[in-house]
């Protein structure tokens, strides 16, 4: 493969920060485990070359001959080759083994290199930081008609149409989206918020409705409104509180709105979220 500006070759285990960790701290850095005795390898590097001319800089790729540097494939745990590791911010976020087909590598490419509709996403956040949320959307949608491949676009835009309570329109991008982009993490918790959104309604005083389920603790649909309002408020384990009260006095009630609130509210935290492991058991104790 000819050497390039975007390619470059560890000759030592001393070099590794400077090619590797001190770079993929402004564009992501693919590093390319080998041999040459490896077949796949051979098929492999090539389309990995062509890719870094072709993106121009936007991700860098090193190579490194494990039978060469076996202290380096020992210490990022290669057990077999070709295995290309990808390092953004000092650490690996990305991985895979055995040659690819090109399309797969775009694919994950596309997750971790700065397109230039994701500068454009960078200057709507502070637009509507400002709270310039029309001129937010222009932005967005533009963005999205210029680089339709790029989803975080759409998660963005998605997100945008909420907060400005555009919730139809919300619906209506959500439906267009391929199946993949319905099936992410981050639009299955853009659609928990917009139902929250909606259940809340408009937004009454919260300490009015706080006072109100307080002298009236048995009227759930209040208090359904209240937990909604309080997610949309940022309150996410207050309203779990709410969601679990509910549950506790009437477990059926507008066909389990208690417990599907709950797991709406898990789906905006992550389940990686301390917070989800600590009310699902709570929610189990009351279904069993």
């Amino acid at each position: 493969m000819a050497e390039s500006k975007y390619i470059c070759e560890i000759t030592s285990i001393g070099e590794f920060e400077e090619k590797v960790l001190k770079p993929s701290f402004g564009v992501p850095v693919l590093v390319d485990f080998w041999a040459a005795w490896c077949q796949p390898c051979q098929m492999l590097m090539p389309l990995l070359g062509k890719l870094a001319e072709e993106f121009q800089g936007k991700f860098l790729l090193v190579k490194v001959n494990s039978d060469e540097q076996q202290a380096l494939a020992t210490q990022y745990g290669v057990r077999s080759l070709p295995t290309v590791k990808f390092f953004r911010d000092g650490a690996i976020v990305d991985e895979f083994m055995g040659a690819q087909p090109e399309s797969a590598i775009r694919a994950l490419l596309d997750k971790y290199v700065v397109r230039d509709s994701d500068l454009v996403r960078e200057q709507a956040r502070k637009l509507r930081e400002a709270g310039q949320l029309d001129q937010t959307l222009d932005m967005l949608k533009s963005a999205a008609g210029a680089d339709p491949d790029n989803p975080r676009v759409r998660v963005d835009l998605m997100s945008v149409l909420i907060e400005a309570k555009r919730y139809d329109d919300a619906d209506a991008l959500y439906a267009d989206l391929p199946f993949a982009e319905k099936e992410s993490d981050a639009i299955k918790a853009l659609l928990a918020e917009l139902s929250f959104h909606r259940q809340a309604g408009d937004l009454d005083d919260l300490a009015t409705l706080m006072e109100g389920v307080k002298n009236n603790p048995g009227d759930l649909s209040e208090r359904l409104r209240l937990a909604a309002q309080l997610v949309v408020g940022g309150r996410l384990e207050d309203a779990m509180d709410q969601y679990i009260e509910v549950m506790k006095r009437d477990r059926t009630f507008q066909d389990e709105a208690g417990r599907k609130g709950l797991l709406e509210v898990f789906t905006l935290l992550g389940a990686d979220h301390p917070a989800v492991n600590t009310y699902r058991r709570k929610m189990f104790a009351l279904l069993h």
